[in-house]
């Protein structure tokens, strides 16, 4: 693993085909913990059920960004929305096409690029995403402002990622991963690569600062900015996120944002 600059078409195939690659592995290990039909927001299980931050959303379209098994898509259904799912990976989409079949929850699936949608302007109440696109597109602007077009006026835009403020630390959940190593203000990308050096997994660094000039320069407003809290009871561990680590520090950070009326 290294840290370092990443074309835009390297990236793309790298993260199409890491997922690919890693979709069945990704669900046997968190499938149980995202649920077949919930909305989690993060590892630290702050659920949409408690924390309401798409409002109500009963006949509102509702698009699912980097949709991965599309659990959020199907707990939204049964919320009375009307979701589509929309993720690059062909192998993340199986998952979402083969829990359709076993919850008997159905939503549209579409593979398609967060940076084309392949969607009308306005065609949307509401978009959101669990950690979906954003980390791995390295214009991560121009998706906002994809997003934007594809709203109606009034919509709302909510996201997670990774709290920027955890790029200073390595990737550990152990007590390694409380020392700060790494400048906050570095965004080459995470990337992994393979013997030859070409890139296998990228992942994209933005400041707090930076994904809030992203949204203003994109034209939303941003409404509120959520830090979920790790909770007490929960001892799972998700990577680098940990009882240890979640005491101390944010892992998750969710941004809230509204297209002006």
């Amino acid at each position: 693993m290294t840290r370092r600059r990443v074309e835009d078409a390297e990236a793309r195939r790298a993260n199409r085909g890491w997922w690919d690659a890693d979709a069945d592995d990704y669900q046997a290990e968190h499938g149980a913990f995202l649920g077949d039909v919930d909305f989690v927001w993060c590892p630290e299980g702050l659920r949409e059920a408690d924390a309401r931050l798409l409002g109500d959303v009963t006949g509102r379209r509702v698009l699912e960004l980097g949709c991965g098994a599309a659990s959020c898509s199907r707990w939204l259904a049964t919320q009375g929305a009307r979701p589509v799912a929309f993720d690059l990976s062909a192998g993340m989409l199986r998952h979402a096409a083969q829990a359709a079949d076993t919850t008997g929850v159905r939503v549209p699936l579409v593979q398609a690029d967060a940076l084309a949608l392949p969607f009308a302007d306005a065609a949307f109440d509401v978009a959101c995403t669990a950690f979906g696109a954003i980390p791995f597109v390295d214009d991560s602007a121009a998706l906002m402002r994809e997003v934007f077009r594809v709203l109606r006026p009034g919509g709302r835009w909510v996201f997670s990622v990774t709290h920027p403020m955890r790029w200073i630390f390595l990737d550990d959940p152990g007590e390694s991963g409380l020392t700060a190593v790494h400048s906050y203000f570095d965004r080459s990308p995470y990337v992994e690569q393979d013997a030859h050096g070409v890139a296998t997994y990228v992942e994209q660094h933005r400041t707090l600062g930076d994904r809030i000039r992203e949204l203003v320069g994109a034209g939303f407003g941003l409404v509120d900015l959520v830090e979920p809290e790790w909770p007490a009871g929960h001892e799972g561990i998700w990577g680098q996120w940990s009882p240890l680590r979640g005491k101390l520090f944010p892992g998750t950070a969710i941004f809230c944002a509204v297209k002006p009326r």
